[in-house]
């Protein structure tokens, strides 16, 4: 059996605070302090480096099984780790559909396999995503997967009966049902958001009260049968309001933002370039200034990246029969840096609240989002705030190259992940999977 790897971070600025060394030994944070002994260790310089727990994100689509042509497990936690992830929440949206015990039990194994990232599967609400008949909720939170989110993502639960009965079930387990909010009779046919440049390049629009409606309507549930609910991708400054209602009367309710919605709007539309086409659309200036406050105060409590790869041919095409959905895993914190941290919205201790803490607490992810302290997990992220890069998805770990910043001039990068005390990415370049752990431990 080999022996543990020990590593010494010498100097990293924790959360962006005072500077301080980070003794890993046995997968945890051994020791934290000035002057730590480096016997037996391996150094990482990390001066001028903030270290955070890390990354979780609550909404990352992998694809795999069956649109491997996309993403894999492999590929999309390669990207998570160059992204600062330690662990991602794969949605349901597979082929087949991971609505059983055996498929997300299959997702997880993958991941395990992989080694570069701790994956928990999501588990579908519906059964194939139809919206008909309640999935095998209790049986994939049975399960070695322990599933403990649920969602149909990319279609609505539109069924107020079906959500009801949802919420209702996963109150047995502490589960959560995570909801695309869409009602679909009020998007039929919509190409991008409703508003001024969607009647300006004649595309159906997309209006923001078919957001906000679901979204009241499920707080209201949630209210009434006492359960979690979280709410994806809120992209519209209504929808924040309601979010801000709901919390203020004690519903159990939890939200999210995309790293895209906190930057980019719908005049990009007028370009007619598909990279620019996601579901929920690229909203208006008024509506990122919304988002990005309501994640500064709280309203918002995480960012999920709605990592969504697509093969080249399906957004290299006309704007109408392109499909919808961006990469994110690489480029999130780099984002997150320049909407929230670079204006001064949020500080890096919110960050790591918003990218880590928050998320593994919505998914029940025991290991991960602990705070940096010593005999906690070693899941750890060290961030060069001032380097500055390009986005090229070519040379992205993704198997998509559907990033809506290539070519823009972001700051901040990932130089180092350290997944349960292994580094997966060092000197910003990935280098090695943890080592196959037994099934049961993280």
């Amino acid at each position: 059996m080999t022996e543990p790897t020990r590593f010494l971070l010498r100097g990293a600025s924790l959360y962006g605070g005072r500077p301080a060394d980070i003794r890993i030994e046995d997968g945890r944070i051994a020791s934290i302090g000035s002057g730590l002994d480096a016997a037996g260790a391996t150094i990482v310089d990390a001066e001028g480096l903030i270290a955070l727990p890390g990354l979780v994100d609550v909404h990352t689509h992998l694809r795999e099984p069956g649109r491997e042509d996309a993403e894999t497990v492999e590929t999309g936690t390669r990207a998570a780790a160059l992204g600062g992830y330690t662990a991602v929440h794969a949605m349901a949206n597979s082929n087949p559909v991971a609505d059983t015990a055996g498929v997300v039990e299959q997702v997880q194994t993958l991941g395990r396999r992989a080694g570069w990232a701790e994956v928990r599967p999501v588990g579908a609400v519906t059964v194939g995503l139809a919206g008909e008949q309640l999935a095998e909720l209790g049986a994939m939170a049975d399960s070695a997967a322990q599933v403990r989110m649920f969602s149909d993502d990319g279609i609505c639960v539109h069924d107020p009966v079906l959500m009801r009965r949802a919420l209702e079930y996963v109150k047995a387990f502490d589960g959560v049902v995570a909801q695309h909010a869409q009602e679909p009779r009020l998007t039929a046919g919509a190409q991008m958001n409703e508003g001024a440049v969607s009647a300006v390049l004649g595309l159906p629009g997309w209006p923001a009260v078919a957001e906000e409606s679901i979204i009241a309507r499920d707080v209201l549930l949630a209210q009434h049968v006492g359960s979690r609910l979280h709410v994806c991708h809120v992209s519209t400054a209504g929808s924040v309001e309601i979010v801000r209602w709901a919390k203020a009367r004690g519903i159990d309710v939890t939200a999210e933002v995309t790293p895209h919605h906190l930057w980019l709007t719908d005049e990009l539309v007028r370009t007619y370039d598909p990279v620019y086409k996601v579901n929920p659309p690229l909203r208006t200036e008024s509506d990122v200034a919304a988002l990005r406050a309501a994640l500064a105060d709280g309203t918002i409590d995480v960012v999920g990246t709605d990592h969504a790869p697509h093969p080249s041919e399906h957004k290299e095409c006309e704007w109408a029969q392109a499909a919808m959905g961006m990469t994110g895993l690489e480029t999130a914190l780099s984002v997150v840096q320049k909407t929230m941290v670079e204006t001064g919205l949020m500080d890096w201790r919110g960050v790591a609240r918003a990218m880590s803490e928050i998320p593994a607490r919505i998914g029940r992810v025991a290991d991960q989002g602990r705070p940096l302290e010593a005999g906690e997990p070693a899941n750890i992220v060290l961030v060069d705030p001032a380097a500055r890069w390009t986005v090229d998805p070519g040379a992205q770990a993704t198997k998509g190259r559907n990033s809506p910043f290539a070519g823009r001039e972001l700051p901040g990068r990932v130089v180092a992940t350290f997944f349960g005390g292994h580094p997966t990415v060092l000197d910003g370049a990935l280098h090695s999977p943890r080592p196959l752990v037994a099934a049961g431990e993280r």
